[in-house]
């Protein structure tokens, strides 16, 4: 051969020169390496190529390496095509308020299809303040112990003097600054508070949570003026006003921008101006009650007094209860929850104009307000009250599972029962790591919005999982309702948490993945930009390396496919290893179908919520995997703790697979759906990111729910526990006195069970329990008797609540 080139090398039909070009290509492509590359390629080893081959190579690789021919002959013709074509989606003033509130996190290292864990890994873990901590145990367990749930339902209210106990020591006032009277605490603070709290009491915990979250504090921290900091949020932290925001309407739900509650500027007869309200509100927690409202508004200006229009926009202002006009005195009925939450109504309500948050200077930016306020507050109060209901949960479950018996066995026992409770145990551990890896980012002043949005979405759905499981699995004893019932309550209220800040259905098919896929990729909205703006330069530097970016997504989801991930690197060494790189392969297969996603349906993207849907799933489950594994690592890899992180990892990868799966059955283009439902499907299923945990996986958590161990201790921190009866009934006081007692007599048990199975000693229904037993010196007289207290307070915590008649009147007659 007279030369090594590509053409000869093609011709003389050498082997090892194909592979070497083969793996170069790879190699370019897996590494991302600019476009241009390949033709640069092409020509070292091609110069026994025909000449005009080479000069048409040479010319195409000139082009695209020289940026301002390139964007005059390349870029504006495709810049002008895309535009005409509507391939990328344009972006309305209020999408740009939306996607401009919050920031990128990890959803961003998800989208690039190349998650650098090790970053991840390095983010500090957030921890409590001691102050936080002296707070939980302090007025937090005080709160706790002076509540009786069951006496909130009956009398549908807080009492009295738990009122006032809420107002003495601040709780209104958790996030609000020390300067100004609050506690200052920090979202992981405020998220442990809250969730420490639900685990004793919902409606406590909603009238608790609410005035934290978004309301007038909130918006005052960081938009009211000087003077308006200075006087309502002192007296918001001491109670002295109760705060409640006002959003939703009749026909403004979950499209909060379609209010049509009015405020109209007018220049009075003192020749100050000042705002005409009226509105129709409903489901606003506290506002029965309340002194100061909040209200989301449309600001008119008919006269142009503002100077901003005649129209402004959404505008939130303060409104004390007090003044003419304001319409209290209602309350709903929430599924019979009763927590405050109100109608109210505003009928020529007239208040300055000074009390428009952050002054006149902000009418008209209420839209932006509401949306950086939830871009960080959905990852707090909500993710904690199912951080809470679902540790109290998982140890009422595994309790009961012990201390229930049915045909002479522990429910626990049953494979049945044991699936649930597996559920019940890994979601849970899911669920604290999504708060306290999500409210880690909030403490350092991230706020990360499609992230809050996932948070908010996985963790109540995630709960009512847990719930509705848990509710199986007891049966008869979490329908009939009483002060002993530790689980009808948070059944009751699960749909409450499903639909405030947003209702799942909409955040998990429009907000997640829509806002997500704009605000997280990497390249998407600066194309749009620069489309929008008619700027050619700009779209040339990110058009080119978007290609790059997705050449590079292309190979490594292919490469990751084919070697299962192992062509990835792991952070760390051990069990966890091979979920870090099953996760790289998810996210370069994500980022490869969002890209085809957004390139093929363009400004349609926004109405395909089903596929928006499956694109969000996939997008969730690979934060709740991050979240497992960053716990799992913070913790310190306690030995105990791996079932529970390998059960959650196996459970995200298998719902990954499954949301893949969904893409490509209903991908709406035609060629490109054809190969995705047939052989990438195909191939798809034979070569599958993960299954679902395995039945041994589960019998490993479960065990951990059911028996006495450092994972059960550990649930119990955050989670309200009475050290003893408060004058009411403390079911959960009596259902561990009950697993502890019946622990200490498992040998005792055992001992029993042996004798029978060997014939010794003749199970014998009409005696006392045990008492055969001890009468053929199986157990001992003392034995006995601690079996008898067992028992006792077995048969005492299965009990249920009743009712007489005159508690519970009926009209038929006998």
């Amino acid at each position: 051969m007279d030369s090594i080139t590509l053409y000869g090398a093609l011709n003389d039909n050498c082997l090892w020169t194909i592979v070497l070009v083969a793996f170069a290509i790879v190699v370019i492509g897996y590494r991302g390496w600019p476009i241009w590359s390949f033709l640069l390629f092409f020509l070292l080893y091609g110069f026994g190529a025909p000449y005009w081959l080479l000069t048409a190579a040479a010319i195409v690789a000139l082009i695209l390496h020289i940026k301002p021919i390139r964007a005059q002959l390349v870029s504006r013709p495709i810049m002008n095509l895309l535009k005409r074509l509507h391939v990328l989606p344009s972006i309305s003033e209020t999408e740009r308020v939306a996607l401009d509130a919050g920031t990128v996190w990890v959803d961003g290292e998800i989208f690039s299809g190349a998650p650098d864990f090790k970053a991840i890994l390095k983010d500090p873990y957030p921890e409590l303040s001691a102050e936080e901590k002296a707070y939980l145990d302090g007025p937090v367990e005080e709160l706790c112990r002076i509540t009786d749930d069951w006496k909130i339902f009956k009398e549908q209210d807080l009492p009295f003097e738990v009122w006032e106990y809420i107002k003495k020591e601040k709780f209104f006032g958790l996030g609000i600054p020390k300067q100004y009277g609050g506690l200052g605490f920090s979202p992981s603070g405020m998220n442990a508070i809250v969730s420490k709290i639900g685990t004793r009491s919902i409606p406590l915990c909603v009238d608790v949570m609410v005035p934290n979250s978004l309301g007038p504090a909130e918006l005052l921290i960081h938009y009211g003026t000087d003077e308006q900091k200075a006087y309502y949020l002192p007296r918001l932290a001491k109670g002295e006003e109760i705060p409640c925001f006002a959003l939703t309407e009749p026909n403004a739900g979950s499209d909060a921008g379609a209010i049509s509650s009015e405020g109209i500027i007018f220049k009075g007869t003192d020749g100050l101006l000042y705002i005409r309200l009226n509105w129709n509100k409903r489901y606003i927690t506290l506002a029965a009650v309340s002194t100061l409202l909040g209200l989301a508004f449309q600001l008119r200006d008919p006269e142009n007094l503002l100077g901003r229009g005649i129209f402004p926009g959404i505008t939130c202002a303060l409104i004390p209860t007090k003044t003419p006009g304001v319409v209290l005195g209602k309350r709903h009925n929430p599924l019979g929850v009763p927590f405050i939450n109100a109608p109210t109504e505003g009928h020529d309500v007239v208040v300055s104009v000074d009390q428009i948050i952050g002054g006149v200077v902000q009418a008209g930016n209420g839209w932006k307000m509401l949306m950086e306020t939830l871009a960080g507050g959905r990852g707090i109060f909500l993710p904690a009250l199912g951080r809470g209901c679902s540790k109290k949960i998982s140890l009422v479950v595994g309790a009961y599972g012990t201390v229930r018996q049915q045909f002479h066995l522990p429910i626990g026992k049953f494979e049945g029962v044991e699936e649930l409770l597996a559920r019940i145990g890994g979601h849970t551990y899911l669920l604290e790591a999504i708060s306290r890896f999500t409210c880690g980012a909030l403490d350092k002043g991230k706020k990360p919005a499609v992230i809050s949005a996932i948070a908010k979405y996985t963790s109540t759905e995630l709960n009512r999982l847990v719930v509705n499981d848990a509710m199986d699995m007891v049966g008869g004893a979490g329908i009939i309702l009483g002060p002993r019932n530790l689980i009808g309550h948070s059944y009751m209220s699960l749909p409450i948490g499903i639909t405030v800040e947003g209702s799942n259905i909409l955040t998990r098919s429009l907000i997640i993945f829509g806002q997500g896929m704009i605000r997280c990729h990497k390249y998407a909205i600066k194309e749009m930009e620069a489309i929008q703006n008619n700027k050619v330069g700009d779209f040339d530097t990110v058009f080119w390396e978007h290609i790059h970016f997705a050449i590079r997504n292309s190979f490594r989801s292919v490469l990751l496919s084919i070697t299962r991930g192992y062509l990835a690197p792991a952070p760390v060494k051990g069990p966890t290893a091979k979920y870090y790189r099953r996760l790289t392969w998810a996210s370069a297969t994500f980022a490869l179908l969002a890209d085809l996603a957004l390139v093929t349906q363009g400004g349609a993207l926004k109405k395909k919520e089903k596929l928006s849907g499956y694109f969000a799933d996939a997008l969730s489950w690979q934060y709740l995997a991050i979240c497992a594994l960053r716990r799992y690592e913070a913790e310190g890899r306690k030995a105990e703790d791996l079932p529970f992180v390998e059960w959650a990892c196996e459970q995200a990868l298998a719902n990954i697979q499954e949301a893949f799966d969904r893409i490509f059955n209903n991908f709406p283009v035609p060629v490109i759906g054809s190969l995705l439902r047939g052989p990438v499907a195909m191939w798809s299923r034979l070569n599958t990111l993960g299954v679902k945990p395995s039945d041994k996986r589960s019998h490993q958590v479960v065990e951990a729910l059911l028996n006495p161990g450092p994972h059960r201790e550990r649930l119990k921190a955050g989670v309200y526990l009475p050290k003893v009866s408060n004058g009411f009934p403390e079911p959960m006081v009596q259902l561990e006195e009950a697993f502890r007692a019946l622990q200490e007599c498992r040998e005792i048990y055992d001992k029993i069970n042996k004798a029978t199975k060997a014939g010794a000693l003749k199970r014998d229904d009409s005696k006392q329990p045990f008492l055969s037993a001890m009468e053929a010196k199986v157990i001992t007289p003392s034995e006995y008797d601690q079996l008898l207290k067992t028992e006792k307070l077995r048969n005492e915590v299965v009990q249920v609540d009743s009712f007489t008649l005159e508690e519970m009147p009926v009209n038929i007659r006998r």
